[in-house]
């Protein structure tokens, strides 16, 4: 019998972070997990990138688990965020290496679902790479079977923090609902929305408070991001 949902990838994956509203912030694979009523699994770790993935991640995944050849239900791999703003990038290098993880989670898996990445990511923004990136992982996704949950318009006040890599708590189920909808669409027994999981209450002083939060933040973001294109200019980089 199939154990669940299984999961592979970096902080985004991993969770974790401020309350929103009062709603804990939480790997949208859990939510995922939770919306289609099964067990989860995680082993992402904050800061991976896909070597991580391979020597990391999975040889825990092999050690921890009592039947390291045991199915499971879902298997997601949300990784690339840290390796394309990287100034090490190297997409020759990346292509392999991915495709051999994401092959380890299509093996044991009913379904698999790979993610895309943000385009509008971090501050520097990535670039023009992110593209590359992602369309390298839908041709390794199509190449193994596995679905795509498109992400590349991800972003908003709500969704994101401000250093516009990691989600908010709400950010989080809203990933998760858009992996439910693929997953939905493949014939995956979807039984709850997440949302109607998340407990909150807003209020007008609380969301003035928050957007004045936002606001100090992200302009700490993007001052640190002038500074850094400044400073890498100034070396000749």
């Amino acid at each position: 019998m199939p154990l669940g949902v299984l999961a592979f990838g970096d902080s985004i994956t991993n969770g974790g972070g401020e309350l929103q509203w009062g709603v804990a912030l939480q790997s949208w694979a859990m939510w995922t997990a939770r919306g289609l009523g099964l067990p989860y699994s995680g082993y992402a770790i904050d800061g991976a990138r896909v070597d991580d993935v391979l020597d990391v991640e999975i040889p825990r995944f092999l050690r921890a688990s009592p039947d390291p050849d045991a199915r499971f239900d879902v298997g997601c791999l949300h990784i690339g965020v840290n390796d394309v703003r990287g100034v090490d990038w190297n997409e020759a290098e990346f292509e392999p290496r991915y495709r051999e993880a994401l092959a380890f989670v299509a093996q044991r898996c009913e379904r698999t679902l790979a993610a895309t990445i943000p385009l509008d990511l971090g501050r520097p923004r990535a670039g023009p790479k992110v593209e590359d990136a992602n369309r390298l992982i839908e041709r390794v996704a199509a190449d193994v079977g596995a679905l795509i949950m498109d992400l590349r318009w991800f972003k908003g006040r709500r969704l994101l923090m401000a250093d516009q890599v990691h989600p908010t708590a709400f950010g989080q189920i809203a990933i998760a609902c858009k992996a439910l909808e693929v997953l939905g669409a493949d014939g995956a027994d979807v039984r709850v929305d997440p949302w109607s999981l998340a407990d909150w209450e807003e209020t007008a002083l609380g969301r003035a408070r928050g957007d004045v939060t936002y606001a100090y933040r992200r302009a700490k973001e993007e001052l640190k991001a002038a500074l850094l294109v400044a400073r890498l200019r100034a070396l000749g980089g």
